[in-house]
C-alpha cells in the first residue's frame, strides 16, 4: 500500500514530463513559445537563491492564509450546520462572494491597505480558500443523524459532548476533503496578489520578472516550483487526514 502510494504518483509525474518534452520536440517549439522540461534545470541552477527566498515568501503567506481559512471556515460551518436559519441566511452570501473573481478583488484590497503587502497576500489567500471548508463543515453537521443526539441527550450529555463525540468525528472526512481543495486555492490567491499587484516578493514576482525579461524557461520553472509546493502541502494534509480521520478511508 505504501510503496504503491509512492510509486504511482512518481510514475505519473515522469510520464507527464516525458509527454511534455515530446510535444515540444515534435512541434519544434522554441523555448520562447513553450519551454520543455530540459530547459528548466538551467533556470533553477541560475536563480536557485531567488527560488529559495521567494518560494519561502510564497509558502509562508499561503500557509497563514490557509490556517485562517480553516479557523474561519470551521466557525462559519458550525454556525450554518447547527442552525437552519443561519444556513439559509448565510449560504447565498457565501455563494455570491465566492462567485466574484478574486482577480477583480486584488486591486481593491491593494488600494485599501496600501503598502501592507504581506497582509494583502494573506488576505487574498484566505478569501479564496475558506469557502469549501465552510460548506463542507456545514453539510457534515447538518446531516448529523438526530437519533444520535437524542440518545446522548437522554443520557445527560451536554451539547459540547455531543459535538466532540459525534459531530466532530463525523465532519472530519468532509473537512479534510475540502482542505485538499483549499490548499490549491490558497496558492492561487497568493500568486494572484503577487502578480496582479506586484511588490517584488514571492514566486509570483519572480514569474513577473521572467515575463518582463522574456525569460520563458524561468517562467515555466516558477510554475513547476508552485506545483511542487502545492503537492507538498497537499500530502501534508493527506498525512494529517490519516492521523485524525484514517478510520474513514475505505481504500483497498
Amino acid at each position: 500500500m505504501t510503496s504503491r502510494a509512492v510509486v504511482a504518483p512518481v510514475v505519473a509525474i515522469l510520464v507527464f514530463l516525458a509527454v511534455w518534452e515530446a510535444l515540444v520536440w515534435v512541434n519544434d517549439w522554441p523555448n520562447y513559445v513553450m519551454a520543455s522540461p530540459s530547459d528548466l534545470p538551467p533556470a533553477y541552477s541560475r536563480y536557485w537563491e531567488l527560488f529559495i527566498v521567494m518560494g519561502w515568501q510564497t509558502l509562508w503567506r499561503t500557509v497563514v492564509g490557509l490556517v485562517l481559512a480553516m479557523i474561519v471556515g470551521v466557525l462559519i460551518g458550525m454556525v450554518m450546520g447547527f442552525s437552519r436559519v443561519m444556513r439559509d441566511a448565510l449560504y447565498p452570501l457565501l455563494v455570491g462572494f465566492n462567485a466574484i473573481p478574486k482577480a477583480t478583488v486584488v486591486p481593491i484590497v491593494a488600494l485599501l491597505f496600501v503598502g501592507a503587502h504581506d497582509f494583502n497576500t494573506v488576505l487574498i489567500a484566505f478569501m479564496i480558500s475558506f469557502f469549501p471548508i465552510a460548506v463542507s463543515v456545514s453539510i457534515g453537521l447538518s446531516t448529523l443523524e438526530p437519533e444520535y443526539r437524542d440518545i446522548l441527550r437522554s443520557l445527560g450529555a451536554s451539547k459540547l459532548t455531543i459535538f466532540r463525540k459525534i459531530a466532530l468525528p463525523k465532519t472530519l472526512p468532509e473537512f479534510f476533503g475540502a482542505l485538499k481543495v483549499s490548499v490549491t486555492l490558497a496558492f492561487i490567491g497568493t500568486n494572484l496578489m503577487e502578480i496582479v499587484s506586484p511588490h517584488g516578493r514571492g514566486l509570483g514576482a519572480l514569474f513577473d520578472s521572467g515575463k518582463t525579461n522574456s525569460d520563458y524557461p524561468l517562467m515555466f520553472a516558477v510554475l513547476i516550483a508552485l506545483a511542487v509546493l502545492g503537492i507538498v502541502l497537499y500530502y501534508i494534509v493527506v498525512w494529517l487526514e490519516r492521523i485524525f480521520a484514517g478510520w474513514a478511508d475505505r481504500g483497498t
